[in-house]
């Protein structure tokens, strides 16, 4: 019996510490709602066989499931992902997100507000199982002069950490729906984070799993799916990508602004400017191409400086990795060995050796 409570105390010490990096943690009341709310969620999990074989799951369903074990075998032969307990149960937690994140940026800036943890370092967000919870902690930091950010996040890591099959990340209903090929991209990105992390630079963990969702979401939906599953997911992703394009414009146009000489009072109402300007596009391109597709109206009227700043996390070092994932000859344990090797580095390293292998590439 020692032995077994030594070993759950040793579990739930290292909870306390990898869930730090669902957003940062200095309170000890902080830690207990991430403890506590990781451990509800895994309660309420259970193997994929076993809701297959229950009659009493609906059939759709059971078909998604089907699905996601494709996908995650798939993820294993062709990806070279690692082959554990992730995403083999699954858990219906009867809301719409498994956590929901604060970011939070100053008036002019872009600069995310950062919290440090001892093992994954400093982030630039904090999160939360309880909605009315992060909504707090929003209206704190709104009280403190910062623009802020509150959204629903469908599923996260644990970076592979944690021992046994109770304690691997589950498939979600918050995401379990999802477009074919975009619930491929979410299984590739959360067990690419299991590959390779670099404490202090979300920037370069998401950047990298991202790349690693949109080269296996690309080679799932040419190799594994059906020709309605891939007209659905391109409908889907064009949409993104204009997205992406709009808003990381307006990024980098913001940025610009608030690096300027330019007094506050000019960068405030230079601002302003920008910011109806990407409201208005966004209305034009919804009544254009989008016909009407209103599925990103909430972003756009929530928009502001955490809600920018936080796209660059996801998005801005994705070339890069691409390209070094072609550098190292689409060979996913060479690209893989090559990310860990970069991500020890440091963070300055890290990045100059990233630009010149992208530079490398590109090269003729």
């Amino acid at each position: 019996m020692r032995v077994l409570a030594n070993k759950k105390w040793w579990v739930v010490s290292g909870l306390v510490v990898l869930l730090s990096s669902l957003s940062g943690c200095g309170s000890v009341r902080y830690l207990a709602q991430s403890v506590g709310g990781h451990l509800s969620l895994l309660n309420q999990a259970k193997p994929v066989d076993d809701w297959i074989a229950d009659p009493a799951t609906a059939e759709p369903l059971r078909e998604r499931l089907q699905l996601t074990q494709r996908m995650r075998d798939y993820a294993v032969s062709e990806l070279k992902l690692p082959d554990n307990a992730s995403y083999r149960r699954y858990a219906d937690l009867h809301r719409n997100a498994a956590v929901w994140n604060v970011v939070a940026a100053p008036e002019l800036s872009l600069q995310l507000k950062t919290w440090c943890y001892p093992v994954t370092g400093c982030v630039g967000y904090r999160g939360y199982f309880d909605q009315a919870t992060a909504n707090a902690q929003g209206d704190e930091l709104r009280a403190e002069g910062l623009e802020v950010s509150v959204y629903a996040v469908p599923a996260y890591s644990t970076l592979g950490k944690l021992p046994g099959g109770f304690f691997s990340d589950p498939l979600l209903n918050t995401f379990i729906r999802w477009p074919e090929g975009e619930l491929a991209r979410l299984i590739f990105h959360e067990l690419a984070h299991q590959v390779a992390f670099a404490k202090d630079d979300t920037m370069f963990n998401e950047s990298f799993a991202t790349a690693v969702e949109r080269i296996g979401g690309t080679r799932w939906l040419a190799e594994r799916s059906t020709p309605a599953a891939r007209d659905e997911y391109e409908r889907y992703d064009k949409r993104r990508q204009e997205f992406r394009a709009l808003t990381m414009q307006a990024r980098s146009d913001l940025d610009a602004i608030y690096r300027s000489g330019r007094s506050d009072a000019d960068k405030r109402a230079a601002k302003a400017g920008r910011m109806a300007t990407l409201r208005s596009d966004y209305a034009a391109l919804k009544a254009g191409a989008w016909q009407g597709y209103a599925g990103y109206d909430g972003w756009f009227e929530r928009a502001n400086n955490a809600s920018l700043g936080v796209l660059a996390a996801y998005n801005e070092l994705v070339p890069q990795f691409e390209r070094l994932f072609e550098r190292e000859g689409r060979d996913f344990d060479r690209f893989y060995a090559e990310v860990r090797r970069i991500a020890a580095l440091p963070r300055d390293e890290r990045r100059a050796t990233l630009k010149a292998a992208e530079a490398a590439t590109a090269t003729p």
